[in-house]
Order: C-alpha cells, then sequence, then structure tokens
C-alpha cells in the first residue's frame, strides 16, 4: 500500500506541492520513472529555486493517468503522449479512456455481450473456450471494466454468429451521406478508434482508422471476403499468414483476402490515419 506524503504549500501561493520522493512513494514507481516521463514530456513539474522538483495536486492526478495507461493498460510513452494530447479536448478518464463516447459506450457494449451469451444459454467458461479469451477478461469486459482489442471483438462476433457493430449500436438509417457527428465508433480501447462512414445495408463497409502509436490489433483474426486499405498518414505494419510483412506509408494501399489471417500494429512515432474498407460487411 502506497505510503501518503505529507503535502506542503509552494511558496509561489499555487497550493499543495509534493517532491518527487514524496510522489513516488504515493505511486509506487521509481523516482527515475518520473524523470523518465518528464524527459518524454508525459509530466511537468515546478522547480524551486535550490531546483528541486515540486509536483501539485493536479500533476500528480495526471500522473495518475500515465502510471493507469502505461502499467495497466501496457500502453507505451508515445501512445500516452498522443492520449494526453487528445485530452486537451477530449480528457482522460481514471480508467483509461480517451474522449466521452469511449466512456458512455464502454458499459453498453457489455450489457450486449451478456445478452448474447445468455440468450445461447452459455456459461462464461463455454464462451472462453469457444473464443480462446480467459474467463476473468470476459467476465470483466461484461462489467465493463475492460477493453476489447480489435481481434478479441473479431472472436466474440464470429462466436457469436454476429458483427462487430452489433456490440456498438446500430448503422441504420437513410441517407447517402454521413457527416463525421454521426458515425458509430467501433472499438473500446484507449489509442485505437474505428468509425464506420456508412449507414445502413451497404456492399462494402468502409472505416476510418486512427490507431495512436504503440497500438495494435491484439492477435490475428480472419473471416471471409476481402480488404482494402489506404494510409492516409503516419506508417503502420500488416501481417498476413504470419508470413507477408508489410510496412505501409503515406500512399501506399493493400489488398487481401480476409480469410488470410491478418493482424496490425503501429509500432512508429505518429498516429496511424487509414481508410480501410472491407467487403462483404464484417465489422
Amino acid at each position: 500500500m502506497p505510503r501518503k506524503a505529507k503535502p506542503r504549500y509552494a511558496p509561489n501561493g499555487t497550493g499543495l506541492s509534493f517532491r518527487i520522493s514524496e510522489v513516488s512513494k504515493m505511486l509506487s514507481v521509481s523516482s527515475s520513472t518520473l524523470r523518465q516521463w518528464e524527459n518524454a514530456g508525459l509530466t511537468h513539474p515546478r522547480r524551486t529555486e535550490s531546483g528541486y522538483r515540486t509536483y501539485s495536486i493536479e500533476e500528480i492526478e495526471r500522473l495518475k493517468s500515465i502510471h493507469h495507461l502505461r502499467f495497466e493498460k501496457n500502453l507505451n510513452v508515445d501512445a500516452i503522449r498522443h492520449l494526453l494530447t487528445r485530452a486537451k479536448t477530449h480528457p482522460i478518464s481514471r480508467n483509461g479512456s480517451s474522449g466521452l463516447r469511449h466512456s458512455t459506450r464502454r458499459l453498453p457494449i457489455g450489457r450486449r455481450l451478456r445478452k448474447l451469451r445468455r440468450e445461447r444459454s452459455m456459461t462464461l467458461s463455454q464462451a472462453a473456450r469457444g473464443t480462446n479469451l480467459s474467463v476473468s477478461f470476459l467476465s470483466c469486459l461484461e462489467r465493463g471494466q475492460a477493453h476489447a482489442s480489435i481481434a478479441a471483438l473479431q472472436r466474440l462476433a464470429v462466436f457469436y454468429n454476429t458483427n462487430v457493430l452489433s456490440f456498438f449500436g446500430s448503422a441504420d438509417g437513410n441517407g447517402k451521406l454521413v457527416r463525421p457527428g454521426q458515425r458509430i465508433e467501433l472499438s473500446n480501447e484507449p489509442g485505437v478508434h474505428l468509425e464506420l462512414l456508412v449507414r445502413g445495408s451497404t456492399a462494402m463497409e468502409p472505416h476510418l482508422f486512427r490507431l495512436a502509436p504503440g497500438t495494435s490489433s491484439g492477435g490475428s483474426y480472419h473471416h471471409e471476403g476481402e480488404e482494402f486499405i489506404f494510409v492516409i498518414s503516419g506508417s503502420c505494419d500488416v501481417w498476413l499468414d504470419e508470413i507477408e510483412h508489410y510496412r505501409l506509408r503515406p500512399g501506399d494501399s493493400l489488398y487481401f483476402s480476409s480469410s488470410q489471417t491478418h493482424r496490425w500494429s503501429n509500432p512508429y512515432k505518429q498516429q496511424a490515419v487509414l481508410l480501410w474498407v472491407n467487403t462483404p460487411p464484417t465489422f
């Protein structure tokens, strides 16, 4: 259990402040880790006239979010930096999600998954065996306490004989034009934003992928159909059948059969923005 630090008031009247050794004990991380986060631009402690670092209450709350994203969500520094940048307009919650849409959708996806399982009179153990996911993970997911990777969502969709869209809502509706505010987001994982660009029944399913640095599909998956990727900005890696490896750069496109197992990741320092089209619709 982290020990409580004794706060002091900053000499400039800005409120309570804590030294790095005290913050280290509060968060159960080393002082060197806090300095690394500072060097990476994730945190900005003040300095006393003697050169000592001091952390305000607001800075400690920021550090708690960084701690959660780094050690519980296993995101790297670049991914955390990206999320913190987004948080200037879409605050990061203590559960590590960024953006209002994530926080409002996390619970409904759990309710829908629980409903699908109970409609089939299945136990969590049976669902875990059928999806190759752990019982504890499925339990947390159904309670809204975990995020699912794209690979996990695809496995669940195949297992329940449905699509990923059914976990997040419906794309029903008329009209050929879809405004940005009308898009449905098909992800609840921090740093991975998938937006459906069409509504209604279509033969093609175009998505806009925004992938923060350090994010990935969470494993391989496959299904029927064909896929097309066009890179708008940034770079990402795609593996097909664990044999073919493609590094996609801006302007590159990739077309492949969805029956090939495929996975992706963004190990680079910039967000990757992709136009990704499936046919027939699989999400």
